[in-house]
C-alpha cells in the first residue's frame, strides 16, 4: 500500500508560544518534528511530517494553541519526496546547468513553493533556505534545464 506522506508548518509571532505549540503537536498525533527553532525576526518555526491525517491533526491543534501568535501555516497532503532533503540542506546534485530561485516573506509560502515547483517541472531542489539571518525571508533554489527552470520558477512564485 503507497502510504501518502505529509509536511505541516507553524510559524508564530512569540518564542515562547513555539514551545508550546510544539508540545501541542506532538501530544496530539504521531508526526515527526523536523524542524523546531527560532527564525528571524523572533518568530519560531515548527515543520512536522508524516501521515496526512496525523499531520492534519497536528496542525489544527498546534494553531487552535497557538491562537492570534500564529504568522502562518501550511499542510501539505502529499508532499514531493525531494521537499524533505531540501529543507535538511542535504540534496545531491548533479552538474548544475541553470539556477533558480524563488524568494518569500513567509517560510510557509517556500515549502509551498518548492513543492510546487519540483512537481511542475524536471528540477532538483538544491535547498530551502528556512528565514535565518535573513530577516525572516525564506527562498527556495533548485537546477535544471534552463526551460525547466524557468518554468518552475513562473509556477512556483
Amino acid at each position: 500500500m503507497n502510504q501518502r506522506i505529509a509536511i505541516g508548518l507553524i510559524e508564530t509571532s512569540s518564542i515562547a508560544k513555539g514551545f508550546q505549540i510544539g508540545d501541542a503537536v506532538l501530544k496530539a498525533a504521531d508526526v515527526e518534528l523536523i524542524v523546531n527553532r527560532t527564525i528571524c525576526p523572533g518568530k519560531y518555526m515548527l515543520i512536522l511530517g508524516g501521515q496526512v491525517d496525523a499531520v492534519q491533526t497536528s496542525i489544527e491543534v498546534g494553531v487552535r494553541v497557538g491562537a492570534h501568535t500564529v504568522v502562518d501555516h501550511t499542510m501539505i497532503a502529499s508532499v514531493h519526496p525531494a521537499v524533505f532533503p531540501a529543507i535538511s540542506g542535504v540534496s545531491h546534485l548533479p552538474e548544475l546547468k541553470a539556477l533558480g530561485v524563488i524568494e518569500s516573506f513567509s517560510v510557509a509560502s517556500a515549502i509551498e513553493a518548492a513543492d510546487t515547483a519540483v512537481k511542475s517541472a524536471p528540477i532538483q531542489l538544491m535547498a530551502i533556505h528556512l528565514a535565518m539571518a535573513i530577516g525572516g525571508k525564506a527562498y527556495v533554489t533548485f537546477t535544471g534545464e534552463v526551460a525547466a527552470v524557468e518554468a518552475a520558477a513562473e509556477i512556483g512564485a
